[in-house]
């Protein structure tokens, strides 16, 4: 075949070049590029379609249009069919070129792409694995150039550095950095290193970057080559405030460990101590040293508590912590008791990375403990329980009999005359008493039975399963210990005591009430002589609530001023002269109505209350006595005085006070006392007789030969009468005895000059046998009763 006229121009070519005829558009010569491209044979494409070489319809299209000669110039892309069946991608440029007046024709030619799309494609790649470790690495990243124009940064930088959505959609250098200064809490220090950095192309560095909303960031520059010279620089950024505070906590936590007051050991994964703070050494006496390797089980293991150990361990393994006390020993042996805290560290997935064991030495608390136990169920002096204590063991018994339908008894006992101990020789010395007394009563029951001191001179006995006749015997055993001698500091005395008995259930189902009826069993025992036994019976109780009532009414009374005196006349036995009066306390009561002295004095004597009406009683006899000094009657005034009242530190003072606020003479009031009152602390009553005496005031023995008579006291005491008791005048003058009392008392009084009265005087033969003894003055019904002041005033002073 005849080769086409430009075969040996299209040769020459570097490209691939095609010749296609216009019209038919088949090909007119092709050189050896083009069948080197193809993989064809020499000279096999002339005279075939340029259709023919189209590997997708798109190019079938292509030169349709050219065809139609809708261009005399295209470029395109396009794929182009090997021989072998593959595919070929190339750039085409097809040029129509006249060839004469008439003639033209088509030139394609042909570049091949494939090795520059394998290039392109290569590195497209390369870019996408690049942006993706941009992306995807834990900082945030900023690419510049040397001379500081921003080439790339990651979103990671955009969202540390908190950029608003306007710079990210911008190129905008200058706005960027703006915005760092600004988020800049040091921006003159920042700047100034930035531009140490960029006048040093090869400078790697770290910063530590403080912005104002109080993150922290790591920054590390590193210098960017390429062909070994530097391009450009790679700003890492890291947010380190995390890292800074959790190192933060790592130092105080290793310094709480150091410091800690508790001992503290870590263990790994299989309970091995890896490490322990001072405080275990101090507290253990082991060193960490001698620790390294061993764990909990070794270390806390006793032969006593060997199972609370594995207890605790597999405690600490299902639930992840375990908190107690357990004794252990130190390494020289000696026990103690620690309050222990394990706990389990895990992971993630529940598996133990470590165990972290706390303990304090707990041996004080615990003994100070007990201690406190001991004093709150215990008596501070005797060491006997409490009442707190005794209420728990009579609970006790209250169950164990009720189970088992047995009776036990309680045994009130009360000390006799204790408080002349205390007053006498002292509390101290009252104390060692009470010592003595508990080791005695300890030997009386058994060690199933309690002995509790409630308070002062009470002690109360329980007996368990004890029946009435085995309570008779402890009590008689008690009252025989007792009755033997005591000797403290060489002086021999003896205590006795009063007991009162009640037994479960029949005196009472709980402790109230058990005590109480023995108490009021222990008080009847008092009432006849002391040093005795009783058991409780029904009726005591009435006697006890009757007083009770009695007492609180006579405590109102004196609030309400319900309490008034009586004055009963005092004459001359034998001109029948008024000489003066006797004031005598009266009370009506709305619900007890009348209520006799004899009757109330006891009570108010027994409860104390008798100090505040004593007291009353005196300050209204002596205003009454100025009243009647002041309008011309000098009328002496006797009132009676209590034993507890005589005893009050400031007795004398009071009745001073009392004299001077009303402004009357002393002499016009006569103080009658009771022997019991001078004899029970002689020296104390000298003292305030002539206290009393060296006032003016008159003083008087009232109820003479009823008590305890020493002629000692009248030789020594300022006393200027004697008053004859009523009961020794009843009888006058037919009883012999009596007679012969009187005339005695009479008698003597005269012979130590004395004044002499005589109450309860009713009768004339009673006052002509009292004259003729030269008795000096009367008192009773056969001259007058007692009466108001009023009535008084009317009757006698007009």
């Amino acid at each position: 075949m005849k080769s086409h006229p430009w075969q040996a121009l299209i040769e020459g070519l570097l490209e691939a070049v095609i010749l296609v005829d216009p019209i038919q558009l088949r090909i007119l010569a092709a050189n050896n590029a083009i069948h080197h491209l193809l993989r064809l044979p020499q000279n096999s494409l002339t005279g075939k379609g340029i259709v023919d070489l189209a590997a997708a319809p798109e190019d079938v299209f292509f030169w349709e249009d050219v065809a139609a000669g809708l261009s005399e110039n295209i470029y395109s892309e396009t794929l182009l069919q090997c021989a072998d069946g593959t595919v070929v991608q190339v750039e085409r440029r097809v040029t129509l070129v006249k060839t004469g007046v008439d003639s033209t024709i088509y030139v394609v030619a042909i570049n091949d792409r494939s090795s520059q799309r394998q290039v392109e494609n290569e590195l497209e790649k390369l870019i996408a694995e690049l942006r993706a470790t941009l992306e995807s690495t834990a900082d945030g990243i900023l690419v510049t150039d040397l001379d500081g124009a921003i080439r790339s940064y990651n979103h990671l930088f955009a969202e540390l550095w908190g950029l608003p959505d306007d710079l990210l959609t911008r190129r905008d250098d200058d706005a960027i950095y703006a915005w760092m200064d600004r988020c800049m809490l040091d921006v003159n220090q920042y700047t100034e290193r930035l531009g140490t950095i960029s006048r040093s192309p090869l400078m790697e560095a770290t910063d530590v970057l403080v912005l104002r909303s109080g993150k922290v960031l790591e920054r590390v520059t590193l210098p960017q080559y390429a062909r070994g010279r530097p391009i450009g620089r790679v700003y890492s950024y890291r947010d380190i405030t995390q890292r800074l505070a959790d190192e933060a906590r790592l130092r105080l936590a290793a310094k709480v460990f150091e410091s800690s007051t508790d001992a503290i050991f870590i263990t790994d994964a299989d309970q091995k101590i890896v490490t322990t703070n001072p405080s275990f050494e101090r507290l253990s006496s082991y060193t960490e040293q001698e620790m390294l390797g061993k764990t909990p089980r070794e270390f806390f293991s006793e032969e006593g508590n060997a199972i609370q150990v594995e207890n605790l361990l597999k405690e600490l393994e299902s639930l992840g912590f375990w908190e107690g006390e357990l004794w252990n020993r130190r390494k020289n042996g000696h026990a103690y008791l620690c309050m222990i805290s394990l706990v389990k560290v895990q992971d993630a997935d529940g598996k133990a990375l470590n165990y972290i064991g706390f303990f304090k030495d707990k041996t004080e608390t615990h003994t100070a403990k007990q201690r406190i136990e001991e004093l709150a169920f215990s008596d501070v002096l005797t060491g006997l329980p409490n009442r707190l204590l005794l209420s728990e063991r009579v609970k006790q018994a209250i169950t164990f009999s009720s189970r088992h339908n047995c009776t036990f008894a309680l045994l009130f006992l009360d000390l006799d005359h204790f408080k002349q101990i205390n007053d006498s020789l002292g509390h101290p010395f009252g104390d060692r008493v009470l010592l003595q007394v508990t080791e005695r009563l300890k030997n009386c029951i058994r060690e199933l039975d309690t002995a509790a001191r409630l308070g002062g001179d009470e002690f109360v006995l329980l007996l368990h399963e004890a029946s009435a006749e085995g309570a008779e015997i402890c009590a008689r055993r008690v009252l025989e210990e007792l009755s033997a001698p005591f000797s403290i500091d060489g002086m021999n005395f003896t205590v006795t005591a009063s007991i009162g008995i009640a037994l479960y259930p029949e005196d009472g189902s709980n402790m109230a009430d058990l005590i109480k009826n023995a108490d009021s069993a222990m008080y009847h025992v008092k009432e006849r002589g002391r040093s005795d036994f009783r058991f409780y019976q029904r009726q005591m109780n009435i006697g006890l609530l009757s007083r009770m009532k009695l007492d609180h009414a006579m405590r109102q009374a004196l609030e309400h001023g319900l309490f008034r005196l009586h004055y009963q006349p005092q004459t001359d036995i034998a001109s029948g002269q008024l000489l003066g009066v006797e004031a005598l306390i009266r009370w009506t009561d709305k619900d007890l109505g009348e209520v006799s002295p004899a009757q109330f004095i006891p009570v108010a004597e027994e409860s104390g209350v008798i100090v505040p009406i004593g007291n009353w009683v005196m300050q209204t006899a002596i205003r009454q006595a100025a009243l009647w000094n002041k309008a011309g009657n000098s009328i002496r005034v006797a009132i009676n005085v209590s034993a507890l009242q005589f005893q009050q530190a400031n007795f004398v003072d009071s009745i001073a006070a009392a004299l001077e606020q009303h402004d009357l003479p002393p002499h016009c009031i006569e103080l009658e006392l009771t022997e019991s009152i001078l004899i029970k602390d002689v020296a104390e009553a000298l003292k305030k007789l002539e206290s009393l005496a060296d006032l003016g005031v008159k003083l008087a023995i009232d109820d003479f030969g009823t008590g305890y008579s020493s002629l000692s006291y009248l030789k020594r005491f300022p006393i200027y009468k004697l008053k004859i008791d009523r009961s020794f005048v009843d009888d006058l003058p037919t009883d012999e005895s009596n007679a012969a009392i009187v005339t005695a008392i009479i008698h003597l009084a005269h012979a130590l000059k004395l004044r002499v009265i005589a109450e309860g005087v009713e009768t004339e033969q009673q006052r002509q046998f009292l004259s003729q003894l030269r008795c000096d003055e009367m008192q009773g019904y056969l001259f007058s009763h007692a009466m108001s002041a009023e009535e008084f005033e009317q009757q006698f002073l007009r």
